[in-house]
């Protein structure tokens, strides 16, 4: 904190341009309950699969960015042969994604921690099985992103990010890790 203090024109969390980022990362879908919470035969319904994203930045100030991004989720629940009479549960999204978000990172070299959300939309289909929810579409949906993460190297350019994105009408929420690479434009 002190050598930001001391030389704030030497300390930046991103370039204050355009840029391109593109992320890949492992994907897993869930329902927003659990089943039968608190007993023995608790069952959290989960899919996991890839996520593809890429995002045009638009540098605002060092420390803030404004994000158009496209991108993919793919996920898919494994059934597993050995379980005699196991539940048809299941949660599933297959969508490509559309939106913008506003990133706040920290103006520190080398390692800036960062937080984003905005709103989207997803196309593609939906599936949430269980016995509290019965959601199988193909649709427009309504999605909010969250994403905290850092963003590591000397001009940080490469990325670590945790990323949610929430999607109300399927009662389900997708969690995403992810790594990321920035390509400056300008």
């Amino acid at each position: 904190m002190l050598l930001i203090i001391l030389f704030p024109n030497q300390a930046k969390a991103q370039a204050t341009g355009n840029a391109i980022k593109a992320s890949i990362g492992f994907a897993s879908s869930s329902s927003y309950y659990l089943e039968n919470y608190g007993s023995q035969d608790e069952l959290d319904v989960i899919g996991g699969g890839l996520y593809f994203q890429g995002e045009y930045i638009i540098g605002v100030k060092s420390w803030v960015s404004i994000r158009p991004y496209a991108g993919a989720l793919f996920t898919s629940v494994d059934k597993n042969q050995n379980l005699q009479n196991q539940p048809q549960y299941k949660v599933t999204t297959n969508a490509f994604l559309l939106g913008g978000k506003i990133r706040l990172c920290a103006p520190i070299p080398w390692v800036a921690p960062f937080i984003e959300g905005g709103i989207g939309t997803s196309i593609g289909k939906f599936e949430t099985i269980t016995p509290a929810v019965n959601f199988n579409k193909s649709d427009l949906l309504l999605h909010i992103p969250f994403s905290i993460g850092l963003a590591i190297g000397r001009r940080n350019n490469f990325e670590i990010a945790i990323s949610g994105y929430f999607h109300p009408a399927a009662k389900q929420s997708s969690g995403v890790f992810a790594l990321g690479y920035t390509f400056p434009l300008d």
